[in-house]
């Protein structure tokens, strides 16, 4: 048994708690000289796990320097951590200094924390990059004792988990007798992420704890009279029964996938909200004054439900929120058991939460979300192997802190483990890259950013570099974004085109820079949770006033959502697959079932459902993969290209997170019935060799995907000292870039790490891999004469025109309607 000091114990006592096994594991890994990894579900105390030992080490207030290193993922986290750290440390009197350094702490305190750190410092990974690029690292890192890696499974699976664990490399090197504590959710593979944590310290243990125990969480679907739409993703026939629902608890968080989803059901509820109750929007455009005033309010009770993002759905413990709300399906039982948490945020009183469908589909996988976490059963993504651009980006930075020699930084990269196993000639042709820009570009001054010294060391080839790596620095590409100010009066200074009326009112967030090209002048959008007019812009802000309107636009953001996970497409096939489970479905959603079986044949779990038919003067092809959104398009992507060679004459495709339907002017009912067109050579896994390259050689995806890389690897300015580039700008300079190591360079690094990422997030080609092979001899052919029942949804979506505001449901519903009467042969 560890025993606590006597005012931490004490204070346990005077709470009316005692400490947790696994929180006094964590204390015990300590006193054993480990790092440990601690799994446990919210709720459970992980972070006072976290921290428990940093509070006994620091009791008696004789340590100087920075002790603890915090980092969290949100910026929204390290608030609230600090905000929950503060209260037991004044409440027991202990002499520690707690602070936080994100994105939003003033240049003036930032400043102070190298020179003055405190005890336990709150950051991100973006500022840890920031804080071992400077010079000083190795004394402000000098006297570290521990690193609590919080909600680890939400950085490992991102490039930001990459830079996170190159930092650590660096610091274990700086302050070698430091041990690191990773926090974590329930995740699929732990044994991965301690090897993860294990990787900087390879001498020392790390030890994997788990909380056990727990009350299982109460999930349900949400129970309506309503009709259930047939497609799209606003769910408005549910705004009724949610008002009544968030009346009925005393703090709800409502959950969606995008910002603009989000902005809607902030809209809708609004609209009925009769009692005016206090209800609020929290996403990531939002200003960030706008964000705290509302995290403040949730802490304080003073709010009834809140609307939001995946900004909130990380450890944050709101106090009183009794029900969580996922509008729309969650795309993952991880992702839903992570946010069914938000709800009491105690581990022995059950989480409640209430999934709303957005669609007929959603209803079946939402069930298979309930049934997932009923089995909790864990879906969460493994660790990635290293980008090259995120290493490029962490070589530059390594050389704005101090010369070094290539032998010394590889080795110390080598304990970053999704760089463990990078071989030593690749580092090399990185390096270069980061000091020549690479063979094709070797010849322009601007991209030799180190020089090597007689001695063999690297460095910054001037000073300026480092200044424009600091202001670049991260992981995190969002589309080009302009500040939205708020401004009074209509219109601008007659004469002064580019000067707003009212200029220098709030700011209300953040904006992507495509949408305001949609917009003219008078245009109305929503924008957090008001409706305003597009006065004009001027540099990188646009100026709106607010306004009143029957139809305001919805803001698209490109960002923010989320794919259907592998193993909850699993299930909904298997659901399909089984009319005996339909019982748990609504009867509207098991009758369209029937009507497909009935009509047509249901998709098997172990094959692939291929439906033929004429509509008008076209036809049509319709699947049924279930393999998410990304997947589906590059599969509609690569069988056009293969129904262009076989003289189907396609037209175009739309894809959704469920089906695939391809369009066209052949009848290709007859090219398959007589063998002009054999189905298993259409899905064909060798599609994914020469078909997918040819498709790359010309999509513009790859120079959007190469920007990215570009910005990340340093290639690319975002920010320059003293201005900043808009996105047309970067997008011109990448185009040019790409299209010249294209052609003199093509294995050159970027190049290289953009096929990457297209093949792993914007093609999902691996997934989509997987299916072809699943599928292989098990293609089902069913030729119609019609429509089906199961193709309705997707049918929807083709050359559906926008339609804002009330009509637009019902619009959508008459389409529907004659769309089954088609499928049932009565139009």
């Amino acid at each position: 048994m560890v025993d606590l000091p006597p005012i931490i114990a004490n204070w346990f006592t005077a709470k009316g708690w005692s400490p947790r096994a696994h929180q006094l594991d964590v204390l015990a890994s300590w006193n054993a000289n480990a790092s440990a990894l601690l799994i446990a579900p919210t709720g459970a105390g992980k972070t006072l796990a976290g921290f428990l030992p940093s509070l006994t080490d620091l009791v008696d207030g004789k340590f100087e320097g920075l002790h603890t290193l915090y980092i969290s993922p949100l910026k929204a986290l390290a608030v609230d951590v600090q905000r929950n750290l503060a209260t037991p440390i004044a409440e027991m009197g202990l002499s520690i200094k707690v602070e936080t350094r994100t994105g939003d702490t003033p240049a003036s305190r930032r400043a102070r924390q190298r020179s003055n750190p405190p005890h336990i410092l709150l950051t991100t990974p973006e500022q840890l990059a920031l804080l071992i690029s400077h010079p000083h690292a190795e004394l402000f890192f000098g006297s570290l004792r521990r690193i609590v890696l919080d909600e680890l499974h939400a950085l490992v699976t991102s490039k930001r988990g990459e830079l996170l664990s190159l930092a650590l490399a660096r610091i274990t090197r700086l302050a070698p007798d430091l041990r690191i504590t990773a926090l974590s959710a329930t995740v699929a593979r732990p044994d991965l992420l301690r090897d993860w944590i294990a990787q900087p310290l390879q001498d020392s243990d790390t030890h994997l704890l788990t909380a056990t125990g727990g009350a299982p969480p109460v999930l349900s679907i949400l129970h309506t009279e309503q009709r259930l739409p047939w497609a799209g993703h606003s769910a408005n026939y549910a705004h009724r029964d949610l008002y009544e629902t968030i009346k009925q608890h005393r703090t709800t968080l409502l959950f969606v996938n995008t910002r603009s989803q989000a902005e809607m059901l902030f809209q809708g509820l609004w609209a009925i909200n009769d009692d005016l109750l206090p209800i609020a929007l929290h996403h990531g455009s939002l200003s960030v004054e706008q964000r705290r005033k509302v995290e403040s309010a949730m802490v304080s009770g003073a709010l009834k439900a809140v609307v939001c993002t995946s900004t909130l759905d990380l450890g944050i413990d709101w106090g009183d929120v009794d029900l969580v709300v996922q509008v729309g399906a969650p795309k993952g039982s991880s992702r839903m058991l992570q946010r069914i948490g938000r709800a009491n945020h105690r581990l022995d009183e059950p989480s409640k939460a209430v999934l709303v469908p957005s669609n007929r589909f959603e209803v079946l996988e939402c069930e298979a979300a309930v049934e997932a976490v009923a089995e909790s059963h864990q879906d969460s993504e493994d660790p990635v192997s290293g980008g090259y651009d995120v290493l490029a980006q962490h070589i530059l930075g390594m050389a704005c802190a101090a010369p070094f020699t290539a032998d010394d930084l590889f080795a110390e990269i080598s304990h970053a483990w999704p760089y463990r196993d990078l071989p030593r000639p690749q580092f090399d042709r990185i390096l270069d890259f980061v000091a020549t820009g690479g063979y094709a570009l070797r010849a322009y001054e601007r991209y030799a950013r180190l020089k090597r010294t007689e001695d063999g060391l690297w460095r910054i080839a001037n000073p300026q570099v480092a200044q424009q790596y600091r202001l670049n620095i991260g992981t995190i590409i969002e589309e080009p974004m302009v500040r939205v100010r708020l401004v009074r009066g209509r219109g601008f200074k007659k004469g002064q085109s580019n000067s707003p009326i009212g200029a220098g009112g709030r700011v209300l967030g953040e904006m992507e820079e495509y949408f305001f090209g949609t917009l003219l002048p008078g245009d109305t959008f929503m924008f957090g949770g008001e409706i305003v007019a597009f006065e004009g812009m001027k540099d990188n802000e646009a100026f709106v006033s607010r306004a009143q309107a029957a139809n305001p636009k919805i803001p698209s953001y490109m960002g923010g959502k989320f794919p259907l996970s592998t193993y909850l497409a699993d299930r909904v096939r298997r659901m399909l697959d089984s009319p005996q489970s339909w019982g748990v479905l609504p009867d509207q959603v098991s009758d369209w079932l029937r009507l497909q079986r009935d009509v047509s044949v249901l998709p098997r779990r172990d094959s692939l459902l291929v439906e033929t038919f004429p509509r008008g003067a076209q036809n049509f092809l319709v699947c049924y993969p279930f393999e998410g959104r990304l997947a589906h398009q590059t599969l509609g992507m690569l069988l056009t290209r293969r129904l262009e060679r076989a003289r189907a004459r396609p037209l175009g495709f739309v894809a959704s997170e469920y089906a695939l339907a391809i369009w066209g002017l052949g009848d290709l009912s007859a090219l398959i019935k007589t063998g002009r067109l054999s189905l298993d050579d259409l899905f064909s896994q060798d599609m994914l060799g020469d078909d997918l390259e040819d498709w790359l050689d010309e999509s513009a995806l790859m120079k959007r995907t190469f920007r990215n890389c570009a910005i990340i690897a340093g290639l690319i300015e975002r920010r320059h000292p003293g201005k900043e580039k808009t996105g047309r700008q970067i997008t011109m300079s990448s185009d040019l870039i790409y299209d010249v190591l294209y052609q003199h360079e093509p294995d050159h690094i970027l190049i290289q790490a953009t096929r990457r990422d297209a093949a792993r997030g914007l093609l999902d080609i691996e997934r989509l891999g997987d299916m072809l092979a699943r599928i292989r001899n098990h293609i089902v052919h069913q030729p119609l004469e019609h429509i089906s029942p199961l193709a309705v949804p997707l049918m929807l979506d083709i050359g559906r025109e926008p339609i804002f505001g009330e009509g637009r449901e019902s619009a959508m519903a008459d389409a529907a309607d004659e769309l089954m009467r088609e499928a049932l042969g009565q139009s």
